[in-house]
């Protein structure tokens, strides 16, 4: 990169409106609209969830996650030059020294796994090194915080499955998961754990805010909070900018620059390309919670340096990505991958 900081973005679902957009005929979609925009928001690691829309649950969900890493090659084929699928730590040191944007392939929701915990081994191979056990529903592994109200844990499964990743070396990923669900995790956790996008329930308690004991629990594991940017989960009301940079802040003094990151879950262009499926049909587009400023990846280039004003240059510089960057050089394999385990 530049002598501009080094971003990294835990969680932008574009996999998702890049399948959308070619299956509407868009020939590149990536190209034509989102690498410009991570390009000029300086952003050096993107990580790619893969995400179960409602129309694809059951057996519709693997098939889904298939495509959507599948369109995940085709991007880093199409783009050799500009970006690269990252599996291992010297991957993605390579990446990096040439100035390509490094891409960490994730699911988002266990969805595609059901009850056949050998897929893992699949997605393994597939290159995935990030999941989480739920989105906001209820899985076979646990209970997302749409179902908070059973207060459940993991299931059987859902432990075994924690193990099982934790063999192959895929990052368990608690954002999305219900307050025991995520308290479970860190009972049994024996490698560093994450939260890609969440944010500070003490600075306002909605259900997909971490509190500051389960914070502290993710940095004891070795692992980074992924700080959410979407406005509903900053404030109550007219989320600004400023409110992000707080829940930054609160997260910086409560757990320490190092395992702090960003994780914005950029929602307005994503529900505009998807409209009407998941876009109009759920959620009135017109009125979204989106802060200005951060409204997708080209606003992360300016927020560095709001960063910089609120933590200073050195915290900011973690924060920004290179907290993201260490934990990914320690936590994702150290050679070539030839085998599962």
């Amino acid at each position: 990169m530049s002598e501009q900081m080094r971003v990294v973005d835990a969680h932008n679902d574009l996999l998702c409106a890049v399948l959308h957009q070619r299956e509407r005929g868009f020939s590149d979609p990536f190209g034509d609209f989102w690498l410009p925009r991570l390009r000029t928001g300086g952003v050096a690691v993107q990580f790619l969830p893969v995400f179960t829309e409602d129309q694809h649950l059951g057996e519709g969900a693997l098939r889904r996650a298939l495509l959507m890493l599948e369109e995940a090659r085709n991007i880093a084929s199409v783009h050799s030059s500009e970006v690269a699928i990252v599996e291992t730590s010297p991957q993605m040191a390579d990446a990096l020294a040439k100035n390509k944007i490094a891409l960490i392939l994730a699911v988002e929701g266990s969805e595609p796994i059901g009850h056949s915990l050998g897929v893992l081994d699949t997605l393994w191979r597939l290159g995935v090194r990030c999941m989480s056990l739920t989105w906001n529903r209820r899985t076979m592994m646990a209970d997302g915080v749409g179902e908070a109200a059973t207060g459940g844990g993991l299931t059987d499964l859902g432990i075994e499955a924690v193990a099982e990743m934790e063999r192959l070396g895929i990052i368990v990923d608690v954002s999305h998961l219900s307050n025991p669900g995520v308290d479970h995790v860190s009972a049994i956790a024996t490698r560093p754990f994450v939260a890609t996008h969440s944010s500070c329930h003490a600075l306002h308690p909605h259900p997909r805010n971490l509190t500051d004991i389960q914070m502290r629990a993710i940095r004891d594991s070795g692992g980074v909070v992924g700080i959410n940017s979407f406005g509903a989960f900053l404030a109550a009301d007219q989320p600004k900018l400023g409110d992000y940079a707080t829940h930054i802040e609160h997260a910086v003094r409560v757990v320490g620059a190092h395992s702090v990151g960003l994780g914005c879950d950029f929602m307005d262009d994503l529900l505009q390309i998807i409209d009407p499926i998941l876009g109009g049909g759920l959620v009135d587009t017109e009125n979204l919670p989106i802060i200005d400023g951060m409204r997708d990846p080209t606003d992360l280039k300016a927020f560095t340096e709001v960063l910089a004003g609120r933590l200073g240059a050195e915290n900011a510089r973690l924060v920004a990505g290179e907290s993201w960057i260490d934990f990914l050089a320690a936590a994702l394999p150290p050679g070539t991958v030839d085998s599962v385990g």
